[in-house]
């Protein structure tokens, strides 16, 4: 890999510690592994980082937006960088002049260019899902507040109701957690997020840091008029490995009384949002806990078909899970209208039953969801474990290209208007 740099300078791409809650969005969604991380922070290799700025609309707080302009020789290490408490500040003309940058006015301005080549099976083009999601929000879509309270300034919100919406007597658990405001503005939209700060210090003796959890409430509330939302938990027991843990922050949320108060960072997100225009159809393909901006752009069409505020648009949900006792809100699906929303449930670990996933239903309804792709008006939003986003990814393209529709034209026409996102983690 040959790095050029012009004038000495590099204008080096830094997270900022303080702002980051360490969602992982920016890791996830670099097309090169430039960005890494520890238990402290989130951090960008120099050497490897393009300039490329994939990063930067996915962010939920703004805090991959950092540039440094760095004499090349002093450029900050991964090491530094993992250490930090706060950004360091901008090194002044003057000292880039003392570290040998003769001609710093000319040279402040060019990026390092970093040539990646990736790897690829002879004969076969990389299918990078990631690259699919759109970074910008529906063309209708309402405006989104973001970072209204920092890690630095919380607000504290009120817990009036925690109850385990999957079936009770099974060891995976989700709860719905209703917070309240009272009096403190805390407006968002049906897609953004919020932060819970842990209480207590980690094993190094640190602050937790906020934990991302979506928003299961439309806009007006949890209970409508009041300023509340509503978060869908998993109680973290075991990791991915099987290996029995104990989630800090879900099991700290999942034992919340009514009446403690919680720490709270936020609204995060201006991209993962509904469309507003009358006419649209939404396409909701989620798996557990994903499932939270799913139910909360639901109820908000449910609320405007009940007051007779939408005209037509359709809803269609796959939703996962492995088994129904372990799908977050199966009763409450249950009673919605058939002529409201399309219901698709699919299970992976049901006794005696083969698996099936998100991406087998997305496959089955092949010829519905392909009158959708054709559709204008169409939006598609895939929230989940980020195992299943490059599954439903592949069963979409067979599904546009079955129809005889070219799924590269089609899907940079849906990342471009903001109609296919990707939210996974």
């Amino acid at each position: 890999m040959d790095m050029l740099v012009e004038a000495g300078v590099i204008k080096q791409h830094l997270i900022d510690p303080e702002i980051c809650i360490r969602c992982n969005t920016c890791e996830a969604t670099c097309p090169v592994n430039a960005i890494t991380h520890d238990d402290n922070n989130y951090v960008v290799r120099a050497d490897v980082c393009n300039g490329c700025m994939a990063c930067i609309s996915p962010c939920p707080t703004g805090s991959i937006d950092n540039w440094r302009n760095m004499p090349v020789q002093r450029a900050y290490s991964i090491e530094e960088q993992l250490g930090w408490e706060e950004l360091p500040p901008e090194l002044s003309a003057e000292e880039l002049e003392a570290a040998g940058v003769t001609d710093a006015g000319g040279g402040l301005d060019a990026a390092v260019q970093v040539e990646v080549e990736p790897v690829v099976t002879p004969g076969e083009a990389p299918f990078m899902s990631t690259s699919y999601g759109a970074t910008t929000p529906p063309w209708s879509a309402a405006h989104a507040y973001t970072n209204l309270y920092a890690p630095k300034r919380p607000v504290t919100a009120t817990v009036t109701g925690n109850f385990n919406c999957t079936e009770a007597g099974f060891e995976n658990e989700t709860h719905h957690v209703v917070l309240d405001f009272g009096a403190m503005p805390f407006p968002v939209l049906e897609g953004q997020s919020i932060g819970i700060v842990p209480p207590g210090i980690d094993a190094l003796g640190k602050a937790h840091h906020p934990r991302q959890y979506s928003i299961a409430s439309p806009r007006n509330g949890e209970r409508p008029g009041y300023n509340n939302v509503s978060l869908t938990v998993k109680r973290v027991t075991h990791d991915h490995q099987g290996n029995a843990v104990r989630g800090i922050a879900s099991n700290y949320v999942c034992d919340l009384k009514v009446g403690d108060t919680v720490t709270v960072v936020g609204p995060f997100g201006s991209t993962f949002l509904m469309p507003n225009h009358p006419k649209s159809n939404i396409v909701m393909i989620c798996t557990g806990t994903g499932s939270a901006p799913m139910r909360a752009m639901t109820e908000w069409r449910r609320r405007l078909r009940k007051s007779g505020k939408f005209d037509g648009g359709k809803l269609m949900l796959f939703f996962g899970a492995r088994t129904q006792q372990e799908l977050p809100y199966f009763g409450p699906l249950q009673s919605l209208p058939k002529d409201f929303i399309d219901i698709n449930l699919v299970f992976s670990r049901v006794p005696g039953q083969p698996r099936r996933y998100v991406q087998d239903a997305v496959r089955e309804r092949a010829a519905d969801l392909a009158s959708l792709l054709r559709d204008a008006d169409t939006h598609f939003y895939v929230c989940g474990l980020k195992s299943m986003e490059e599954g439903v990814l592949l069963a979409l393209r067979d599904v546009a290209q079955e129809a005889g529709l070219p799924w590269e034209q089609l899907a940079a026409t849906l990342k471009k208007q903001g109609r296919l996102h990707l939210e996974t983690y």
